[in-house]
């Protein structure tokens, strides 16, 4: 398994951006599919982005166009860039990273990720 820690979480104005990072421990942070998912109070973790160990990306229909997930593999990191910030998009977000065997191939759903990081909460403000 690989240890994942997020960080850049924190308040934000409606209409505004913050960028998370989740940095990946060990050596083969590339043979990792990553996801990032949000869960709000008293809901479920939704899925929000996820990408590929190639780079492919895919993002929830509810922040596609805002928010862009990217990584780095040199730096063992994954990035989720939020702009057009909604409150309804308060929530703590999680980082998940998912080992596949296919390159190209990612996951939608939270129990296909075997790692989680602890999550950093992002507040938007109306």
């Amino acid at each position: 398994q690989v240890q994942l820690v997020e960080s850049g979480g924190g308040l934000v104005q409606a209409g505004g951006s913050l960028r998370l990072s989740c940095v990946a421990s060990g050596r083969t942070f590339s043979s990792y599919a990553m996801g990032w998912f949000r869960q709000a109070p008293g809901k479920e973790r939704d899925f929000v982005a996820a990408i590929s160990r190639t780079g492919d990306t895919y993002s929830a229909a509810v922040v596609k166009g805002r928010f862009t997930i990217s990584r780095d593999n040199a730096k063992n990191t994954v990035y989720l860039q939020m702009n057009s910030l909604k409150p309804e998009d308060t929530a703590v977000y999680y980082c998940a990273a998912n080992p596949t065997t296919y390159e190209r191939s990612v996951s939608f759903t939270a129990p296909s990720y075997g790692s989680w990081g602890q999550g950093t909460q992002v507040t938007v403000s109306s």
